[in-house]
C-alpha cells in the first residue's frame, strides 16, 4: 500500500486525532478515546478517493490500523480486546469554521 506516515493533529487528556498520509495525500483520519477502564476506542474514516488498488478491502484497512497501532499504541491492541475500532469509508465535504461577527 505504500509508506504511511501518521501525523497527530489534536491531543487532549483523554483523546487524540491522527491523519494518515501516503505519498503526500491524506488517506484517513482517526479519533482515539482513552477510556477509564484501559480500553481505547477509535473511529477511523478512510477516504474513498484515496483507496488503494482494488478499494478499501478488509486487508487494506487492517494494514492501516496496524500501522497506527504499531507506531502510537504500544499498550493496547485489537487482539487482546482493549483496542476497538469503528471504520467508516467517506469523502471530505468541506471545512467549516466559526466566524466572528462584526
Amino acid at each position: 500500500m505504500g509508506l504511511i506516515v501518521w501525523k497527530r493533529t489534536l491531543r487532549t487528556a483523554s483523546s487524540e486525532r491522527f491523519l494518515a498520509i501516503r505519498d503526500g495525500k491524506e488517506i484517513a483520519a482517526t479519533d482515539l478515546h482513552y477510556l477509564p477502564n484501559g480500553v481505547v476506542s477509535g473511529t477511523m474514516t478512510v477516504l474513498e478517493d484515496a483507496a488503494p488498488q482494488g478499494g478499501w478491502s478488509e486487508e487494506a484497512v487492517g494494514e492501516l490500523l496496524r500501522s497506527l497501532d504499531d507506531d502510537y499504541l504500544p499498550d493496547v491492541d485489537v487482539d487482546t480486546g482493549n483496542l476497538i475500532y469503528t471504520v467508516v469509508v467517506g469523502r471530505v465535504v468541506g471545512t467549516f469554521e466559526a466566524t466572528k461577527n462584526g
